[in-house]
């Protein structure tokens, strides 16, 4: 085992940052072994352990490391200097902040982590953008965060991390209902599934057309398929064809360097 936690990491973000994969941490059983979810069943000591190598896999003080209690809203947090205990997050979505050292992170099981910089005002951002929070407006939200810090969207990069992609993500009719209702030309996220009554929906790909038409200066989206890959990510997806039982998550971190 490693002390240092495995990343997938994108070039050009502007700010130390990592996609984090199951492997690398402490955990045993259903959450082998870099966990990051407290909200498991999971020992609080091995989460706690998890967390901290991810942090100091990029190069930020598991002290201040800021995780939310996701809610699948659209609330934005903004990161000041005084973290708050581990568990003790506020219930939102996503995170803004302009301090140098703190560390924004995002657990996720198949949902879409999304990281920004804007490397020349000096200000990053970290979304949970489940299928809920993207329709509802979770990014934009973030976006508008981050202009009140001083961001520019011409000047924003940002990254969509591993997430269930579209062949393993079949859905109902309630999901593709939201989401036509929302934007009636967001049909083209939607593949036939199975059934007459079924369709594969792209998250991340939905995701990053939001980003886009939001005028952002780079959109990357990593490949990785959580559903599809159970050596490297926890998916909730998986776990529910499964019949169910215990899940971890993995984390998704970015810091602001000291200048």
């Amino acid at each position: 085992m490693t002390g240092i936690a495995p990343a997938l990491s994108v070039a050009g973000l502007g700010a130390p940052h990592g996609f984090f994969t199951r492997q690398g941490g402490v955990s045993s059983g259903p959450y082998a072994t870099l966990n990051c979810g407290l909200a498991s069943g999971d020992a609080r000591e091995a989460v706690l352990e998890n967390r901290a190598r991810a942090a100091r896999a990029i190069g930020a003080d598991p002290v201040r490391l800021f995780v939310l209690r996701q809610v699948h809203g659209v609330m934005v947090m903004p990161v000041g200097d005084s973290p708050w205990g581990p568990g003790a997050g506020p219930e939102a979505d996503a995170m803004v902040s302009s301090r140098p050292g703190a560390a924004l992170g995002i657990v996720t099981a198949d949902c879409a982590p999304v990281l920004l910089a804007d490397a020349e005002a000096g200000v990053i951002g970290a979304a949970h953008a489940g299928w809920r929070g993207a329709v509802a407006g979770v990014i934009e939200a973030t976006l508008a965060a981050m202009q009140s810090l001083g961001a520019a969207p011409a000047r924003i990069r940002a990254a969509i991390g591993p997430a269930i992609r579209q062949p393993s993500y079949e859905v109902g009719p309630d999901l593709r209902d939201s989401v036509l209702g929302n934007d009636p030309r967001d049909e083209r996220f939607f593949a036939p599934g199975r059934r007459e009554d079924r369709w594969f929906f792209d998250l991340p790909g939905y995701c990053a057309a939001r980003l886009t038409v939001a005028g952002l200066g780079s959109v990357t989206t990593l490949a990785a398929d959580t559903a599809a890959d159970p050596g490297r990510f926890f998916s909730h997806r998986r776990r529910t064809l499964a019949g169910g039982g215990p899940i971890g998550h993995q984390i998704s971190l970015i810091m602001l360097p000291a200048s």
